[in-house]
């Protein structure tokens, strides 16, 4: 998933580093109200667990391996705000320590894995909420379903922010290189698999968490309450 120097030219480069400049700061302001006691050191272990599972990839056709890209995990243990901070210091440290992604495409990576990748995985994981609030006896079973369609959209939606950046300023503009169908096709085939597998970790993990401590679970903590109304 991490785009590499070269893939899309500098203006394109130069306008996703203000997209995701935009985005970062509003997470930062945001996520004072999502830091508390027990969200703060969990956002630490979520990002250390994020960097060190995107070392190991999984093979997902012949010669094309992904990895986890923990939007969608992030969000919904310390908060979309929170989520977007951790996964972004994990790819900044990737691109500035190990080379993982170009230097010129950061602005792009953050914008397709800790952007648009937190803000589609989290808001399916708000639209399926009511579900596990509903059916308390299976809360786990479907807190895990609800983590692996979020953590497959996010997953979907963020290699469609790569194809975005592509039809932009990628070098199918100049029509001397692979075609935007050809790209979009490949992306979208490559990461529904990838997203399978990121739904699989992402579930797992939830509902480990979610069944020691579920007080830890940002998402169900803000979950509405039902409130009994008597006569």
């Amino acid at each position: 998933m991490h785009m590499s120097d070269g893939l899309i030219n500098a203006p394109t480069s130069l306008l996703f580093v203000v997209v995701a400049a935009a985005g970062l700061s509003i997470a930062a302001w945001r996520a004072r109200a999502e830091l508390d006691e027990r969200t703060a050191p969990m956002a630490g272990l979520v990002a250390a667990f994020i960097f060190a599972v995107q070392m190991v990839n999984f093979p997902i056709l012949p010669g094309v391996s992904g990895h986890l890209l923990g939007g969608a995990l992030a969000a919904i243990l310390v908060g979309p705000y929170t989520g977007m901070l951790c996964v972004s210091i994990v790819l900044i440290v990737q691109a500035l320590l190990f080379a993982d992604g170009g230097l010129t495409a950061l602005g792009a990576n953050i914008t397709n894995m800790a952007i648009i990748g937190v803000v589609v995985g989290y808001g399916v994981a708000v639209a399926l909420r009511p579900l596990v609030v509903r059916r308390e006896r299976l809360r786990l079973r479907v807190l895990g379903g609800l983590s692996f369609a979020a953590a497959l959209c996010g997953t979907v939606a963020a290699s469609m922010g790569f194809v975005l950046e592509y039809a932009i300023g990628g070098t199918a503009v100049s029509g001397d290189s692979t075609s935007l169908g050809a790209v979009a096709a490949y992306m979208l085939g490559a990461h529904v698999l990838i997203g399978i597998g990121e739904g699989l970790i992402t579930a797992v993990t939830v509902t480990a968490v979610a069944k020691a401590r579920p007080d830890l679970v940002y998402l169900l903590r803000t979950a509405p309450r039902r409130v009994e109304v008597r006569a």
